[in-house]
């Protein structure tokens, strides 16, 4: 078949694209996910994500090498494998990041139209937000973006407990200004998860100009020449071609430079020593990889209130009847920003997440009893990574040398040490007086530099938030321009979180879906 567009990857950016480029109905197009459908329950509802972390149906399951600043240990990153990409297994919290982010992508590009003032409107043209529109939101669009259903009494009293810290109280964290501690706005409708898949796709996937097939594993991008032409995917365990005017990447910051790599585009050197033969060189695929690693506090509860030990059915069908009660909840419902005394420039440096629960290892160490998490991460670390191939075998996952802590100025690392300082300040506050006990990470016998030091390189993880590798430019080591199209090649552009030149302040869901509403404008001449 022949496609005006083929699409790879039906998350977070694929969607979106589906959505807006068959709006018109002169462009067929072909989307494309290696994952399947998404129908589970614990998808929509919220508290599910806690069922499905480790499920091989729904996530890739990525694990790092080994971490040579992180005593060694092999990472675990999860990334969505569902229509919906991570958006359908995420935390839901709608996050979109501050004036400085954007205007410093448009300074690094030379291209003014990915600064603050031009993506904002990308940003109110996505948004369904519950408390109405103003300014600096929308109502009108299909992502929903709404105030939680369900609040545990715990994430109030750490509220409390920051603003006893002497930190602010924030009621929107994308309002005129990020800094302070309160709820977190999520990505829900009526109580359920609204993913990229249930809000863009829901009304697309009736036009006849768009097909969507799932459990398509693209093998490699087709060139004819210096142009793309399609691509070559495995469906049910049959080879298959899709020819198309035009390729758009759209797997992510892992799946997108990978796949570049697998089609013989990316680094010369590298790709001769696995055996791909070299269709066009570009040094940067799968650089500047770039992620919010995250230390955890822990402590136990006096009082029976966390989530530690839910009823999972009660729960469930207070969800599927009600839509209320904890089957709504994000877990992590709180949270904040702020700017450390390490900061460089105006914007946040530190982001919050607070979770009523024992969260240890991504919640796959189970710990005993009641108690609570405050997840800490730098906004702007200086440590940068890259991802390599294995092997020519589209089934073998990258290599991800996420080089966490390898700064040579040692920010980073001072950034963590921070980072738990705060959060210990935060737990010491009256409020948390009738419900503290004995702190378990880091524990209370670890109170100097080099204990705190040695902590985070034994425990800190991802935040779930890679970006950077097929970072958009106009420099040697940039691999898409400002038009997120592959520098050198024809009918190929990359358009997910790969493409972005630094991280965003926060978290990644809701600028991704930026990136696709703007590309797709690109993509269809628009203004």
């Amino acid at each position: 078949m022949t496609y005006d567009h083929v699409i790879v990857g039906a998350g977070s950016a694929g969607c979106v694209l589906a959505d807006r480029l068959s709006a018109d109905p002169a462009r067929r197009v072909l989307l494309l996910e290696a994952g399947g459908r998404d129908w589970h329950p614990f998808i929509h509802m919220p508290a599910g994500i806690a069922k499905l972390a480790a499920s091989p149906r729904h996530n890739w399951n990525y694990s790092t090498e080994p971490e040579p600043h992180l005593d060694g240990r092999r990472l675990w990153w999860p990334r969505g494998k569902v229509l919906g990409g991570s958006s359908s297994i995420n935390a839901m919290c709608y996050i979109r990041g501050v004036r400085g982010d954007y205007d410093g992508w448009a300074a690094k590009t030379g291209d003014a139209r990915w600064g603050w003032d031009n993506v904002l409107g990308y940003f109110r043209r996505s948004e369904g937000n519950t408390r109405g529109a103003d300014a600096l939101h929308g109502a009108d669009g299909p992502l929903a973006v709404s105030d939680l259903h369900h609040r545990n009494p715990l994430s109030e009293i750490f509220v409390e407990s920051a603003t006893a810290a002497g930190f602010s109280r924030n009621a929107d964290f994308n309002g005129e200004q990020q800094q302070g501690f309160g709820f977190y706005q999520v990505t829900q409708k009526n109580g359920a998860r609204c993913s990229t898949a249930a809000s863009f796709l829901r009304e697309a996937r009736g036009r006849p100009n768009l097909t969507i097939r799932t459990h398509a594993e693209v093998q490699h991008v087709l060139f004819s020449g210096m142009r793309a032409i399609g691509v070559d995917y495995r469906h049910h365990g049959r080879l298959k071609r899709a020819e198309a005017g035009e390729v758009i990447l759209a797997g992510g910051a892992l799946n997108s430079p990978q796949l570049l790599m697998l089609s013989g585009v990316g680094p010369a050197d590298h790709l001769r020593e696995i055996g791909v033969p070299l269709r066009h060189a570009l040094p940067g695929v799968g650089r500047n990889l770039q992620d919010h690693l995250d230390v955890c506090t822990l402590s136990r509860c006096t009082q029976p209130v966390t989530y530690d030990k839910t009823n999972d059915v009660a729960v469930a069908l207070e969800f599927l009847f009600r839509r209320s009660g904890v089957g709504t909840s994000n877990i992590a419902e709180a949270g904040g920003f702020l700017r450390s005394r390490h900061a460089e420039d105006e914007r946040c440096d530190m982001q919050f997440h607070f979770v009523p629960a024992l969260l240890d290892d991504h919640g796959r160490n189970r710990l005993d009893g009641y108690g609570y998490t405050l997840h800490a991460c730098m906004l702007h670390p200086k440590s940068r990574g890259e991802l390599r191939l294995k092997s020519a075998n589209a089934r073998e996952p990258i290599a991800i040398h996420a080089n966490y802590l390898g700064d040579s100025a040692g920010h980073d690392l001072r950034m963590l040490v921070e980072a738990v300082r705060i959060s210990r300040r935060i737990f010491a506050q009256s409020p948390f007086d009738p419900y503290r006990g004995a702190e378990i990470h880091p524990g209370a016998d670890i109170d100097d530099e080099r204990g705190i030091e040695a902590f985070v390189r034994r425990k800190a993880e991802t935040v779930y938030h890679p970006v950077g590798t097929c970072r958009m430019g106009c420099d040697d080591e940039a691999v898409v321009d400002s038009e997120l199209r592959v520098h050198g090649l024809h009918g190929l552009r990359v358009v997910d979180a790969s493409v972005m030149p630094d991280l965003p302040s926060g978290n990644t869901n809701a600028p991704t879906i930026m990136i696709a509403e703007r590309a797709a404008d690109l993509i269809l001449g628009r203004a």
